[in-house]
Order: C-alpha cells, then sequence, then structure tokens
C-alpha cells in the first residue's frame, strides 16, 4: 500500500469504501458515501488551519483509495516553534482492506515520517475506551498503553451524539522507535511470506 495526501480525487473511491461494510464502525468517525466531499472538505480545511496532514489509503493492487489516515494534533517544544509531539488518527479503512496488512504498513508509514522526517520525540494514538479491536491492534503496533482519560473527547457512537467519550491513550516515543519500526518491518515481512505461500 502506499499514502498520499488527500484530496477531491480520492471522493469516489472513499464513497465506495465507506460503504463496503459498515459493521466494524462502531466506535470510529467514518463518513456516509453522501458526506465524502464535506468530509474530504473539513479534512483540508483542517490541514490549511496546521491542525492535520490527512492522507487517503492506496491499495497497491488496484491503486483505490481504501481509507484515510492523519497526523493531526500538533505540540510544539515550550517556547519553540519546533514539533515535539504528533498524533496518528482519523483513521478507517474499508472492510475489504482491514485485516490486510495495509494499517500496519501505514502506520509504519506514518511513525517514520514523524520521528525520522518531522523530528519528533513521541506520536499518539488514541481510542475510544470500550474498543477492544482498535485497542489490541494499536498494542500490536507496539505502542505502550499509558492510561484512560475520562470523558475526554467527542464519542463517535451514533446514540451518543453531543456525549463525551473515555478514551484510552497509547504512544510510541522516539527512544522506542528503533525496536518499534524493526518490529512493524517483521510483521509486514511475515504477512508478505504467508500471503506469498498461498
Amino acid at each position: 500500500m502506499r499514502i498520499e495526501p488527500l484530496s477531491p480525487g480520492h471522493t469516489e473511491d472513499l464513497r465506495m469504501a465507506a460503504e463496503e461494510d459498515r459493521s466494524s464502525y462502531a466506535f470510529t468517525a467514518v463518513p456516509r458515501a453522501s458526506e465524502v466531499e464535506d468530509y474530504i472538505a473539513s479534512h483540508l480545511a483542517r490541514a490549511e488551519d496546521g491542525e492535520m496532514v490527512p492522507f487517503a489509503q492506496i491499495r497497491k493492487s488496484d491503486s483505490r483509495a481504501v481509507g484515510c489516515t492523519t497526523l493531526w494534533n500538533p505540540r510544539f517544544w515550550p517556547g519553540r516553534s519546533d514539533l515535539c509531539a504528533i498524533e496518528i488518527g482519523w483513521t478507517w479503512l474499508a472492510g475489504s482492506a482491514q485485516r490486510t496488512g495495509i494499517n500496519v504498513e501505514a502506520k509504519l508509514l506514518l511513525f517514520e515520517y514523524g520521528f525520522e522526517t518531522m523530528d519528533v520525540v513521541r506520536v499518539d494514538l488514541k481510542t475510544d475506551a470500550r474498543n477492544e479491536r482498535s485497542r489490541r491492534a494499536i498494542e500490536g503496533l507496539g505502542a505502550r498503553f499509558e492510561g484512560v482519560l475520562r470523558s475526554w473527547s467527542e464519542s463517535h457512537v451514533l446514540v451518543e451524539k453531543g456525549r463525551l467519550r473515555d478514551s484510552a491513550v497509547f504512544s510510541v516515543i522516539s527512544s522506542e522507535w528503533p525496536a518499534v519500526k524493526s518490529h512493524l518491518r517483521r510483521r509486514l515481512a511475515a504477512q508478505e511470506g504467508s500471503a506469498g505461500a498461498r
């Protein structure tokens, strides 16, 4: 897979991706097909304000956009203009792209960009504390669980509109990055090996 800057050109692919199978989106903000154009416009507006860097996740086998992810919530060193931390978030994938290695490869690319290009010392990941599947996936990346922030951010559960959720917080810091990078590369190599054996 590859990631590329999100643009209006991804609209049609993402409309299809968002409607494939929505059964895993209970805790995740994923637009409906009719909302994708506004979703992209909102992300691009936040990018212009410096709040996020949004990406489309592109499946190599058919060059289709199958999801989105972002680097967002930049935090700066006190009294300086350079970044010290960034968060990976706003991530979703089409049903057919889940459990295929695309998420792992995207996270490897985003961590690499954060630590090796942006030179941050910390990358955060958060999820709804009730989202066990997401928590297992984040832990599987090698990120460390730090705790639960109670009533921390807006819930994305449809019947909880306007309510706050508890957020489970994970991170990787720069001293851990070499080991996490090796771990992610091994996971991808193992997945490629098992795919080749089939």
